[in-house]
């Protein structure tokens, strides 16, 4: 996590997020199928913008960020979040390898398996031979929503688009779909 008066005005970071630190400050993050959040203070005015994925989930970037605003003074009732277009929970399939590895990086969240769906697919060998490979559907955006929700975050405070990056090549980019490096820029003011 960065502050935005560390970074120069042209300066662009590689990093999952940055939080202002002195007024009218202009925080953007750039995703393309992960989950942008936009954080802001109703009262001391100060805003967030990361960059969440599957990753970001098991690293806790959530809550770090909810930990910064309130080492910062802001009241965890106080935020107001919003989670912009991604990859919806019907889209994203991942291995058993990788689905494991994340719910143990979730060991103390007992309901994270609600968040997790089997889906078998069909798929061919390289012999043309016709098999079946189980993938496990993940719903970020649930989950995002649940650590905001165990971080003390009003539920009316949260909102979330249902917009699926995947699902509408004509308003997204999306790397699962396509593998394509542009990407949509999602940005708060301070």
């Amino acid at each position: 996590m960065v502050l935005g008066s560390s970074l120069d005005k042209k300066q662009t970071i590689n990093g999952d997020g940055i939080v202002s630190d002195l007024k009218n400050q202009n925080l953007w993050v750039y995703t393309a199928d992960c989950l942008p959040i936009l954080f802001a203070d109703k009262q001391t005015r100060n805003v967030a913008a990361i960059h969440c994925g599957r990753l970001g989930l098991e690293k806790q970037i959530i809550k770090n960020t909810i930990n910064l605003f309130e080492q910062r003074g802001s009241l965890r009732t106080e935020l107001l979040v919003s989670i912009g277009p991604s990859i919806s929970k019907l889209n994203y399939a991942l291995d058993i390898k990788t689905i494991n590895k994340f719910k143990k990086s979730s060991a103390d969240d007992e309901r994270k398996e609600t968040l997790i769906i089997e889906s078998s697919k069909r798929n061919h060998d390289n012999n043309n031979n016709l098999i079946d490979k189980t993938l496990f559907l993940l719903d970020i955006k649930g989950y995002a929503l649940k650590q905001l929700c165990n971080e003390g975050i009003p539920s009316e405070n949260i909102e979330i688009s249902e917009k699926c990056t995947y699902d509408l090549p004509n308003e997204f980019h999306s790397w699962r779909r396509t593998k394509t490096k542009k990407r949509q820029w999602s940005f708060i003011c301070s």
